[in-house]
């Protein structure tokens, strides 16, 4: 007798679906046969000038080394990031990316018992998040694309015990104030734990944008997780931290995986923190090229999303409809960009990551061809 074994999950995972990236150049070619090396991803908020060319040399002189376990404690790479962030190292908390933080607070602190909350068009690993624990999730509705501080406090109940906040925001691009953000700190029981994803922050140029590591010391109940797979050019290798309260700190490294950031991860990563020349030209690239995209979309006749990250989320004509039968013409030019109108009910937008002069004027051309 066959058994039906996803009949067997516990209900929290029995609601969820896998996380669906953007659609991988190996993919693309597989489905319409064009040369993998003509196809542009513009798909996943990867950084267009690759990783710290520090961190490429590193891995080379690290690949003799693969038959050792790494430092589990993660110890020079703790230390590195307590220095440039000017935290005590007993506040961080490394992760096979920030993802794997944002599971484990889960895990650590909702139950069937407890409700967590986040925006509408927030990340779509919170609800994988909060439906693997069981928890209700509680969906802020969402204010000019971003998440709304009053609508979030209207949600609070007493056994609310998790805010997600991404800022800015994935995939819109949005951010709360330095205003905002200490309003609603305030505002909330210090039982309620406020876990804010910064993934995108080191792109950030807004002069409103809030201090946020000043918060953390001021609020012990403010998470901050962070990665290396953005600005540092490291996705593929997993490093991501948290910046916590030590005793939050201590729950997480008691739930977290063993040895689940590897070596050359930490060793790549420590390269990357140290060249500030790359993340220079980082940050240069990615300035001239959101102003490169929204200037063409304004000669589209296009509506964006403004956005303080690596990524513009975008509007195209005859909604739902139109934005499926673009994001298909673009495949076919080799382009791949991602749609959002189903993970993240943004219907009638695709987001595109911002890449080099070149790349964004590739898509340019290709999207007016489509439109």
């Amino acid at each position: 007798m066959a058994v039906d074994f996803a009949a067997l999950t516990n209900p929290g995972v029995a609601r969820l679906r896998p996380y669906r990236p953007g659609m991988p150049e190996a993919e693309l070619h597989r489905r319409l046969g064009l040369p993998t090396a003509s196809i542009l991803k513009l798909a996943s908020n990867e950084n267009p000038l690759g990783p710290s060319p520090r961190a490429v040399a590193v891995l080379r002189d690290e690949l003799g080394t693969l038959h050792r376990y790494p430092d589990a404690s993660g110890h020079e790479l703790k230390r590195a990031l307590a220095t440039h962030l000017a935290v005590s190292a007993e506040r961080i908390v490394l992760g096979c990316g920030s993802n794997e933080l944002l599971l484990l607070l889960s895990q650590s602190f909702l139950s069937a018992t407890n409700s967590a909350i986040y925006s509408q068009h927030a990340f779509v690993v919170y609800p994988m998040a909060v439906g693997l624990s069981g928890a209700k999730a509680l969906v802020a509705p969402a204010r000019n694309w971003g998440a709304d501080p009053v609508a979030i406090l209207q949600l609070l109940r007493d056994d609310t015990r998790l805010i997600f906040i991404a800022n800015p925001n994935n995939p819109t691009g949005t951010w709360l104030d330095a205003t905002a953000m200490e309003q609603l700190l305030k505002a909330l029981p210090p039982t309620v734990i406020v876990v804010l994803d910064e993934a995108y922050c080191e792109y950030v140029e807004q002069p409103d944008y809030p201090d946020c590591l000043a918060l953390a010391r001021r609020f012990p109940n403010l998470v901050l997780t962070r990665t290396f797979s953005k600005l540092h050019g490291l996705a593929g290798l997993r490093v991501g931290y948290a910046i916590a309260d030590p005793s939050i700190a201590d729950v997480l490294e008691r739930v977290r995986a063993p040895f689940s950031v590897s070596s050359v991860a930490q060793s790549a990563a420590l390269a990357a923190l140290d060249d500030e020349a790359h993340q220079r030209r980082s940050r240069a690239v990615n300035h001239a090229g959101r102003e490169q995209l929204e200037s063409g979309f304004a000669t589209l006749g296009l509506a964006w999303i403004p956005s303080a990250g690596n990524f513009i989320s975008f509007s195209v004509p005859a909604g739902d409809v139109g934005a499926k039968r673009v994001h298909s013409d673009l495949l076919a030019a080799g382009i791949i960009v991602r749609p959002v109108a189903e993970d993240y009910a943004l219907p009638g937008h695709l987001r595109v990551s911002i890449g080099t002069e070149q790349d964004n004027q590739r898509f340019l051309t290709a999207l007016g061809a489509a439109l």
